[in-house]
């Protein structure tokens, strides 16, 4: 058989900005030609023959004088969580977590009170505008970066954490000691092309592939209290899902009972 060519540089960041898009990205308009030529390190040609291609599928408008911006989706709902999410239950999963977060290295990149977006808002059951916590993580094992994480969590739940504890501590643990009873978690895992940023801080080449997470942590009255997306490398990181099947012999279904993440 013979070996898979690799993809084109344009092809490559036409993926890239189309997964961005996507999670609703660039609301204020994309980057220009020259910014994004800087951004993925190519040819002011190549970029330009990504963007035709976002636009011939109607996913972008490019105006003369107005720049490039992205054109509204039909529907809604919130980008990179399925309209029908797997309810996971928390014995194992969050346990499981926790113990990776002490067992790892954390490089906190940023963390700042910021007006939720769209999406954050949404995700958060709050309104556009409202404050909450970001920060932005590089965790590591001795073999090097392991993911990339951004969380969201609202003002006044972390209130009580900052920077330095976030360098010190697994979050699900600040949010127990503020006082958070956790309840449950929406999960979705997908695949998606690392960006100049990601693959920076991951050391990996633009467009290279990821494991693609997003988690909604709700507390015991059902409120939303943190929303993460983590971006893992697949060569480091692996979900395993422990399955079995229950029901009688004409539909039999099968079932998670247990959830766990390896990283090596």
């Amino acid at each position: 058989m013979a070996a898979a060519l690799p993809l084109p540089k344009y092809h490559r960041i036409y993926l890239v900005l189309r997964e961005q898009l996507n999670e609703g990205r660039f609301s204020d308009g994309l980057p220009g030609e020259l910014a994004l030529t800087q951004q993925f390190g190519v040819a002011r040609v190549t970029v330009r023959r990504a963007l035709e291609q976002l636009a011939r599928e109607g996913l972008i408008s490019r105006e003369p004088g107005r720049g490039t911006r992205p054109i509204a989706r039909a529907g809604g709902g919130m980008p990179g969580v399925s309209p029908t999410p797997m309810n996971t239950r928390l014995t194992g999963l969050l346990e499981n977590l926790v113990s990776m977060g002490l067992r790892t290295s954390v490089k906190v990149l940023d963390v700042a009170t910021v007006a939720a977006s769209d999406d954050v808002a949404a995700a958060l059951q709050l309104a556009r505008g409202d404050r909450v916590q970001k920060a932005v993580r590089v965790r590591s094992t001795r073999e090097g970066p392991l993911s990339h994480i951004t969380t969201y969590v609202p003002a006044d739940v972390a209130r009580q954490f900052g920077r330095r504890e976030l360098a010190r501590k697994p979050i699900l643990l600040l949010l127990e000691e503020s006082g958070v009873k956790v309840g449950r978690a929406v999960q979705t895992i997908s695949a998606r092309l690392a960006d100049a940023e990601a693959a920076g801080h991951l050391q990996l080449s633009v467009g290279s592939a990821l494991l693609a997470v997003r988690r909604l942590i709700y507390d015991e009255q059902e409120r939303p209290v943190q929303w993460l997306h983590g971006l893992y490398r697949p060569d480091r990181y692996e979900y395993e899902m422990q399955l079995s099947r229950v029901g009688d012999i004409d539909a039999k279904v099968w079932v998670s009972t247990d959830m766990s993440a390896h990283f090596h």
